[in-house]
């Protein structure tokens, strides 16, 4: 049986009010999930700490930082989201620029066929993230606390002074019917500071070899993407601080409060903004 995109809504509901949680943990409400998409550097000072507790302090940090993803219990896991698997700001509660063709493409990769690839900006997706779980001190749906959540992740953590990246990108499968959609994640530090052009052109080429890293990744499993969306965060870590960057990709279920009042299938029509109304949530 092939699960349609309403099954797997419905499948994705979770067990309590004002809470999401991880997918596979009890109670929820069928097979299905959904994805997000976060990407945040976080720091901690060194004073008073070994560097394995500012380790810890930095992760949770970026973990806390931006879009909160905080006191989860993370399973690293590989990186797809599968048929009865949503991508949240995309396939469900879309964002408006992507369901109406008006994002622009910041430039195409050319699959083994000859189709060239857009590729989009991963700003977008990283706000509907956010939109769902909201900020430390503005939360409105996060995991409830001590899940169990599995998680496409990579982080890297560097003590200043140095740079500090992480990427993050999804390619999104042309048969979802049959095969994933695509999560690459990658951290690094020591950006080219000589100038910004410099600085520009590492960026602009880590953008690039994602994007091959997708492709090839496709050909080993005869997977065609129709389109991809990439982004990075960098920070500069001072002196005494250690940084933390993170990529990360939860596999949650739905807090049921997050549910519109027409249901689960109506988060495949209603765009992200329409779905903060539906809610009752203010932008």
């Amino acid at each position: 049986m092939v699960m349609t995109r309403e099954d797997a809504v419905a499948g994705a509901i979770g067990p309590y009010e004002r809470f999401c949680d991880g997918y596979g943990n009890p109670g929820a409400s069928g097979l299905g999930y959904l994805t997000l998409m976060k990407l945040d550097i976080g720091e901690s000072p060194l004073e008073e700490m070994d560097a394995t507790l500012a380790e810890i302090v930095s992760y949770d940090s970026a973990e806390t930082t931006g879009t909160y993803l905080g006191q989860i219990n993370a399973v690293t896991a590989s990186s797809f989201c599968g048929p009865n698997g949503l991508l949240w700001g995309y396939d469900i509660a879309p964002v408006p620029e992507i369901a109406d063709g008006s994002l622009l493409p910041i430039f195409f990769k050319t699959r083994k066929d000859g189709v060239e690839i857009p590729v989009y900006s991963l700003e977008p997706l990283l706000q509907a993230g956010q939109k769902l779980l909201g900020l430390s001190d503005r939360r409105r749906f996060p995991p409830i606390p001590g899940a169990r959540v599995t998680c496409a992740l990579k982080s890297h953590a560097v003590k200043g002074p140095n740079s500090l990246w992480a990427a993050l990108a999804v390619a999104i499968a042309e048969d979802r019917s049959q095969n994933a959609h695509l999560f690459i994640e990658d951290v690094g530090e020591a950006i080219p500071a000589a100038d910004e052009a410099a600085r520009q052109f590492f960026l602009d080429r880590l953008m690039e070899k994602i994007a091959l890293s997708i492709l090839y990744c496709g050909d080993n499993s005869q997977v065609k993407y129709k389109e991809i969306f990439m982004g990075y965060k960098t920070a500069w870590i001072e002196e005494g601080y250690m940084g933390c960057a993170l990529a990360s990709v939860p596999y949650l279920v739905l807090a049921r409060q997050a549910v519109p009042p027409g249901g689960p299938a109506t988060l495949l029509s209603l765009s992200l903004p329409e779905w903060e109304k539906a809610v009752g949530l203010h932008p």
